[in-house]
């Protein structure tokens, strides 16, 4: 009979294309992972793995059984979800990724809240860019990925995926207390065609979102500096170094030397939570979401929506 264990390791290997990305997504050792995969061939009779160069690929026999191991740990997955659902309590362990922001401005009070409310549940959270966290997903590494779009840019989606919203995160722009905008009420984009920006690094989401909506405003940004950390960002427009965009989940305290000014048509991130279909009934998905969904609203966030889907 076919070794499960080994089977979620061909998986692995075949979903991160790499010994050092099966080992990562499976929080193993390589070698760990090259031992399993040794049985493994050993168990079939076939050589499964090649090297390929530096790194190694799938023989033919590999990938045939990497597709019947997808369907078979997938088959696990939903037994596993129907029995905790049989059950009706969250147990076991559950997987969260966070985009940085929401990781400081809404898990404490999650993991806080579902610790008093499932002791017999246990909870591993990891910061990831949006991206990654549906990619973890997707993959099996995470549960559950609190992730964000932006209002005029949603972020694609897989099949496979259920989501629930969670709130839109209004943003504003920083300045430097000493720029000639401070202490207006409210401003336009397009007050900053002359201004240096301070942006995300190149390529990632936020930043595409930056750029896309300033040009549409009618000018090209200057981008001065980028940083992927929002208080990095908030450091450097203390120093009058330009202005950036500010959300304001996870954004206090803001630094001194900074004042942050509403946008007059509102810009806002759309933050919702994502898990794969066939974890669905799982009682440890439905208290996160709800324990999210509080936190969300205990920060005087808007929310964003009614009950998660079934």
């Amino acid at each position: 009979m076919l070794n499960l264990e080994r089977l979620r390791t061909l998986d692995a290997l075949a979903r991160h294309g790499s010994v050092s990305g099966a080992a990562a997504g499976l929080h193993v050792t390589t070698s760990a992972v090259s031992q399993q995969m040794t049985k493994l061939e050993r168990e079939v009779g076939q050589q499964l793995v090649a090297k390929n160069g530096r790194g190694v690929r799938l023989t033919d026999a590999g990938r045939l059984l990497s597709e019947h191991a997808a369907r078979i740990l997938s088959q696990v997955e939903l037994a596993q979800s129907d029995l905790e659902a049989h059950r009706g309590q969250p147990v076991g362990e559950l997987r969260i990724a966070a985009f940085p922001t929401a990781a400081r401005g809404l898990l404490p009070s999650v993991l806080a809240s579902l610790g008093e409310r499932c002791p017999g549940l246990r909870v591993r959270t990891e910061e990831q860019d949006p991206e990654s966290g549906v990619r973890g997903v997707i993959r099996g590494d995470q549960d559950l990925a609190v992730v964000l779009d932006w209002q005029n840019k949603p972020l694609p989606l897989p099949e496979g995926l259920l989501k629930a919203d969670v709130l839109d995160d209004p943003a504003d722009i920083a300045v430097p207390e000493a720029h000639p905008l401070a202490d207006r009420r409210e401003v336009d984009l397009e007050d900053f065609a002359d201004d240096e920006w301070i942006t995300w690094p190149e390529g990632q989401f936020c930043d595409e979102w930056l750029l896309h909506t300033l040009r549409a405003k009618g000018f090209e940004p200057r981008i001065a500096h980028r940083a992927e950390e929002h208080h990095t960002q908030l450091a450097l427009v203390a120093a009058g170094l330009g202005v950036c965009v500010a959300p304001r989940l996870g954004r206090d305290p803001v630094p001194a030397g900074v004042r942050t000014v509403p946008v007059r048509h509102r810009v806002y991130r759309h933050v919702y939570v994502v898990w794969r279909a066939d974890a669905d009934r799982r009682p440890s998905i439905r208290a996160a979401v709800t324990a999210l969904r509080e936190a969300a609203h205990a920060t005087g966030g808007q929310d964003a929506g009614g009950p998660p889907p079934s």
